[in-house]
């Protein structure tokens, strides 16, 4: 509890911060925290001009964490990201030997900036270390620091001469993020802020060591057999031709969320609740979390585009017509003390 509460207080003096630096945005700014205290790696999509990098930067710098940007271009090689073996030699001795020179992935925190712009062997490669937390060159393999993760970007406006990710690696993102349009009185504030003399710089409130002892503390937050059983209702019930799904999802899906779905989503969920300083997952976790987790784990069909459908409206309805079992919550009362949570 203690843990959780530093925790809570951590969290609060991060979002001040941010906000010094970055006007708005507070639910793309949780999204993040919930990203990082799970372990994970995440996608945010939106258009230029939104402060995705800016936004980025600043939460490294109050986590001081190491940051690093790679800005993805058709050309990029694999080696530019994970670094390449070059050939040194010693003046004094005449010896030659290869020595490993670290590419930009050796970081923290990395803005894989517009990773839809580059080759699928370049993606390739940040994923390989994404997945592993190590990179190989020749014959050997280096480890990444730790805490590593990626923040990749995409552009939703200009699709000419891009390479989407396939299916099964946006899979391997725990969340994607969508970072929208801020309000009239945000963007006010942000014209007056940003074209002033004066810009803030953010403090750093934790450690990479602590970032580290607080993903350890997230992993031991409970969930409830309920609730688990709650995550794999929605899971299964995203999925075409199966006895779960309800009929919308038969007509406007065509691929659904597999295991690592339903691994993420409660891996957030946990993370929500302890960033918060809750000791235990509620339903409402999973909820707030749930369209992050699945939003580019389900393929829509035609049907689904051709009637105005998205993969959010999806996970509403989605949401809306699962039931919860009180019955499955057993007979000692979790279910009540759940919900009042």
């Amino acid at each position: 509890m203690a843990a959780l509460e530093k925790l809570k207080a951590a969290q609060e003096r991060i979002r001040e911060q941010i906000r010094t630096v970055v006007v708005g945005q507070d639910d793309v700014v949780e999204q993040l925290l919930v990203s990082i205290l799970a372990g994970g790696h995440c996608i945010l999509e939106g258009v230029p001009g939104l402060a995705k990098t800016l936004l980025v930067s600043t939460l490294a710098k109050s986590l001081s964490l190491d940051f690093g940007r790679i800005q993805f271009t058709p050309d990029l090689m694999p080696a530019d990201i994970t670094g390449t073996d070059v050939i040194y030699e010693d003046r004094q001795t005449g010896t030659r030997e290869f020595r490993f020179i670290e590419g930009p992935i050796f970081t923290n925190l990395l803005l894989a900036d517009e990773i839809n712009r580059t080759p699928p062997k370049t993606q390739a490669a940040l994923l390989q270390g994404m997945q592993e937390k190590n990179i190989s060159a020749g014959t050997k393999h280096y480890q990444l620091p730790r805490p590593f993760f990626v923040l990749a970007t995409q552009n939703p406006i200009e699709q000419e001469g891009t390479y989407p990710l396939p299916e099964a690696q946006l899979d391997r993102f725990l969340m994607k993020i969508i970072v929208q349009y801020p309000t009239r009185d945000e963007e006010r504030q942000i014209y007056k802020t940003v074209t002033g003399e004066e810009q803030s710089e953010p403090e750093a409130t934790l450690t990479g060591e602590e970032v580290l002892e607080l993903q350890h503390l997230v992993r031991r937050v409970p969930i409830s057999d309920f609730l688990v059983d709650y995550t794999m209702d929605l899971i299964r019930a995203t999925r075409r031709d199966s006895e779960d799904a309800p009929e919308f999802i038969n007509r406007w899906v065509l691929w659904g969320a597999g295991p690592r779905g339903g691994q993420s989503l409660i891996l957030a969920a946990k993370a929500r609740a302890a960033l918060y300083g809750r000791p235990e997952v509620s339903v409402e976790d999973l909820q707030a979390v749930a369209k992050a987790v699945l939003r580019h784990r389900i393929v829509l069909s035609y049907n689904a585009e051709s009637e105005g459908q998205t993969p959010d409206t999806v996970i509403e309805k989605l949401i809306a017509e699962t039931p919860l079992h009180q019955s499955t919550a057993g007979k000692d009362g979790q279910f009540e003390h759940i919900l009042k949570s």
